[in-house]
């Protein structure tokens, strides 16, 4: 059996700004990542650091300057902004420190989101999907209440579910507790744990909290564009 293409895999990749003026300035250099389906990772770093710059390349929202990226075996240098989109929509999950819900939509509707935007009209696949996904993240009982009617844990767990809607390989999270109390992250973070384990979903979770990165199977530093092995685990 052939081996499994990594989940995400950045060869070489470097992204500089005002490239070709006085003005340039490159924020990552050369960065080599590679993360295996089932991986449980944590990109931490200080401000400035070129972590939000590093999740944009990634999440396909920007292009390397150089290098070469790819996102659960397809190469994404010679795709076209409509390919990039279409390969973001269906293999990458996003979870934000804000959940950019639609706060007068109901949980179930901002859940099927994604799906309307593939699909262009509601159906009952999308209704039966979306449901199923909030009862696994604890929330059968609160489907049809509007998001702005829920607690900002239940409103982090609609943004998971949402996530994980399109069955990604890989879900990017961006300090996804970072708004929350220490009980609703934790719960937060059990959540995605757990997703993971059965799943074999890739997580990469971007946080500023020692706390949660010391619970993640690996850490990822990033000082200064390049990437640097913390407390002696690998990158």
């Amino acid at each position: 059996m052939a081996e499994r293409a990594p989940v995400l895999d950045l060869r070489a990749v470097r992204k500089s700004y005002a490239a070709g003026t006085p003005l340039e300035v490159e924020v990552l250099h050369g960065i080599d990542l590679q993360l295996q389906e089932g991986e449980f990772a944590a990109l931490i770093g200080p401000s400035g650091s070129g972590k939000s710059t590093l999740l944009n390349l990634i999440g396909l929202l920007d292009r390397p300057s150089s290098g070469r990226l790819a996102i659960d075996g397809q190469a994404t240098g010679e795709l076209d902004d409509a390919a990039l989109t279409r390969l973001r929509g269906r293999r990458i999950g996003f979870v934000f420190q804000h959940h950019l819900l639609i706060p007068a939509f109901t949980a179930r509707e901002n859940v099927m989101m994604p799906l309307l935007i593939e699909r262009g009209r509601p159906d009952d696949d999308m209704r039966r999907r979306a449901s199923a996904l909030l009862e696994q993240v604890g929330l059968g009982e609160h489907m049809d209440k509007l998001a702005n009617r829920l607690s900002g844990g239940q409103q982090q767990r609609v943004a998971i579910a949402r996530a994980l809607v399109m069955q990604p390989a890989l879900v990017l999270a961006d300090e996804p507790t970072g708004n929350l109390d220490t009980h609703s992250a934790d719960g937060v973070f059990a959540l995605m744990r757990e997703i993971n384990q059965a799943a074999r979903t890739t997580f990469l979770i971007v946080t500023h909290d020692p706390r949660l990165a010391a619970r993640c199977d690996r850490i990822i530093e990033l000082v200064d564009g390049s990437l640097h092995a913390p407390s002696g685990k690998l990158v």
